[in-house]
């Protein structure tokens, strides 16, 4: 294992923090994966399958089973992480500025496609590397302005090249979900039987650019603006995996998760070995679009009425919110048929708080991060 430290853009004078990267395998040789844990800081469940992963990573590398390159980030987030108030972790959201450390991940695809206009061919593996060179020379020429905008600019410079790349979140309570584009879902749905993921939610652009979406997103606009001029593969399949819910925090679940990640290696040919049987998938995967969301309308005490990855039909009762001054009872329905995949955790909500989502079949939100 080859470790590697990336100094971030100073927040204040003698705040000195880094990313930290583990490489193993054949590294820089070849294909490459790339695995990250806790972009939101405060997902602890994901980090904890990073630990039980690099257990794993260090006997594999040992018996030489490694084909390709494996990189392990286990803190993506370490400005995130050291966020608290009064006593609560708070790692979402930067903190001085209000920015999702999940967001506006750059996708420079018209500075890409200028850059490699006249270079492309009908190689398809030829161009990749082409277009992956352009890439990291736009991301070198990157001048971050602040502590945020060196994340971002750090981990797309680890990920920017890997064939495979695996974020690992966690929900508030939820289900195992994941997130994917839907160019890249035939390749991404073996992951989602081996982690048997209640719901795979499928959006090409939601224009919130986050981390696995920017990266598939940039090769997406390259076969658009290119058309059938010249081949373009997917260059990053790239996956949002929610390990379930905050309080989800044990080494059986987070052992199961890492195991069926590396079943999902084992089976795309990074690790050698006999791949083990694909289970079922649990459910179809569904649009990002699809997915009802609910919201309080007024305030009051919140009590869920169907737990976390519990299928439900449209009309059924999902959440009731109670007024503690008179203890009258606002119930509501569900819209939609389909996947209870996460909810609040907190009990008590104002009016407009975010109460869960059930996945559809459907398209039935449009806009910036299908919020309409």
């Amino acid at each position: 294992m080859e470790h590697r430290a990336h100094p971030l853009v100073m927040a204040t004078p003698g705040c000195h923090r880094q990313i930290d990267s583990e490489h193993y395998g054949p590294v820089g040789q070849g294909r490459k994966v790339y695995i990250q844990a806790a972009l939101h800081a405060d997902e602890i469940p994901a980090m904890l399958v990073a630990t039980r992963l690099r257990k794993h990573l260090i006997e594999l590398e040992k018996a030489n089973r490694l084909q390709h390159e494996i990189v392990l980030v286990a803190v993506a987030n370490p400005a995130g992480l050291g966020q608290f108030i009064m006593g609560a972790s708070s790692g979402r959201f930067e903190l001085g500025s209000g920015r999702n450390y999940n967001r506006n991940f750059p996708v420079p695809h018209r500075e890409i496609a200028q850059s490699v206009e006249g270079a492309l061919t009908h190689d398809a593996s030829a161009n990749l590397t082409l277009i992956r060179n352009a890439w990291l020379k736009s991301l070198s020429e990157w001048q971050p302005a602040d502590e945020y905008a060196s994340i971002q600019r750090t981990l797309m410079l680890l990920a920017h090249d890997a064939d495979i790349v695996l974020d690992l979140h966690c929900s508030r309570e939820a289900a195992m979900h994941l997130y994917t584009g839907e160019d890249v879902w035939e390749e991404v749905e073996p992951l989602s039987r081996y982690l048997g993921a209640e719901v795979s939610l499928l959006a090409n652009d939601s224009q919130g650019y986050s981390f696995d979406e920017a990266l598939c997103l940039l090769w997406s606009h390259l076969r658009s603006h290119f058309g059938a001029r010249f081949p373009i593969p997917n260059g990053s399949v790239a996956v949002t995996i929610e390990h379930r819910g905050q309080r989800d925090v044990s080494y059986e679940i987070a052992e199961q998760d890492a195991t069926a990640i590396l079943d999902y290696l084992v089976h795309r040919g990074a690790i050698a070995g006999v791949a083990n049987p694909l289970p079922p998938l649990r459910n179809p995967a569904t649009p990002l679009a699809g997915s009802e969301q609910f919201y309080a309308p007024s305030a009051g005490i919140l009590v869920h009425r169907v737990p976390a990855g519990r299928r439900v039909q449209a009309g059924d009762e999902l959440f009731d919110i109670v007024d503690p001054l008179t203890g009258d009872v606002l119930t509501l329905t569900s819209k939609t048929s389909g996947v209870l995949y996460m909810r609040r955790e907190i009990r008590f909500v104002r009016p407009g708080d975010p109460l869960g989502r059930v996945s559809g079949a459907v398209p039935i939100r449009t806009g910036k991060l299908l919020g309409a």
